[in-house]
């Protein structure tokens, strides 16, 4: 484990007894609470110093009411110090009416995250609208988290080349197919993304985009070994991805999988993965 306080730069809580989530009905394991108490019991051991909330795809109805409920439960627990909400960004324009909406809930709201991982168009985040209401973000001091499957990589650096001041943060290393232990050709268009300055890269989710009963450290390790040389130690963070990981792993176990394989690093830079990075990309609050 870490010997110092870590920051979790991708917390999920939901309740789909409150929020319709279709998307759970078929997951029975996930498809309950998890709230903070249960976030608490599953770290328990783990000094987790602050954590960010990443939106959990809430029907759009909702959306607006998650972000209000999440920033709620950060009163309760104020190391949740940032929220990263959904928005309707292919709106473009259009958006604004939203966006406001969001920025007005306060400053722990830090970004927007729009999935288009479940798009059957795999260049949806290209159509103009969609470029516009990312090239907005940054009027309202909002960063934008990118959650994509591997094979949408190619129409997720032409995006991010269209929005040269927006800055962007990859979910999940852009999820490439590990279960099957594919590198190519997402190795190749990860190096090109790294090449656009306005991009930072989360490890999270790696667990379940593996065999979910039988992954080991080493099925991921070329995985975070090549964000590591392509990103560099300030441009990567960590995140839990939790509860979704419990599909494949308990929280404790991740964390100690990626502490082992970034265990060679200098201590800066382990540092900057575990915390100071993500301090850093979503304006967190300085560590104590």
């Amino acid at each position: 484990m870490p010997d110092f306080p870590i920051v979790d730069a991708h917390l999920h809580l939901w309740d789909p007894t409150r929020f319709r989530m279709t998307w759970t009905d078929e997951i029975p394991s996930l498809n309950k609470p998890f709230d903070l108490a249960e976030y608490r019991e599953h770290t328990k051991g783990i000094d987790i110093a602050a954590m960010v909330y990443l939106q959990v795809e809430v029907e759009p109805a909702y959306a607006l009411l998650e972000a209000q409920w999440v920033a709620e439960r950060a009163r309760r627990d104020p190391r949740i110090q940032g929220i990263v909400p959904w928005a309707p960004i292919e709106y473009g324009e259009r958006a604004r009416a939203f966006l406001e909406a969001l920025a007005a809930i306060g400053p722990s709201i830090k970004g927007v995250r729009r999935l288009v991982q479940s798009e059957p168009d795999n260049a949806f985040c290209l159509r103009p609208d969609f470029v516009r209401g990312v090239q907005l973000l940054p009027e309202y001091g909002f960063s934008c988290d990118v959650g994509i499957y591997h094979y949408q990589l190619a129409s997720t650096i032409e995006l991010v080349r269209r929005c040269p001041g927006t800055s962007f943060m990859l979910d999940h290393i852009g999820k490439p197919d590990i279960k099957n232990h594919v590198l190519d050709p997402w190795r190749e268009q990860l190096r090109e993304l790294a090449s656009c300055p306005n991009v930072v890269c989360k490890v999270s989710g790696l667990v379940t985009e593996a065999d979910v009963r039988r992954w080991t450290a080493d099925d991921l390790a070329p995985y975070v070994a090549h964000v590591l040389e392509v990103f560099g130690e300030d441009r990567v963070v960590y995140g839990g991805d939790w509860p979704v990981a419990t599909q494949a792993a308990s929280y404790a176990r991740w964390v100690e999988t990626l502490d082992a394989l970034t265990a060679h690093l200098s201590p800066g830079a382990r540092r900057k993965l575990w915390a100071d990075n993500a301090r850093h990309f979503y304006r967190l609050s300085p560590a104590s």
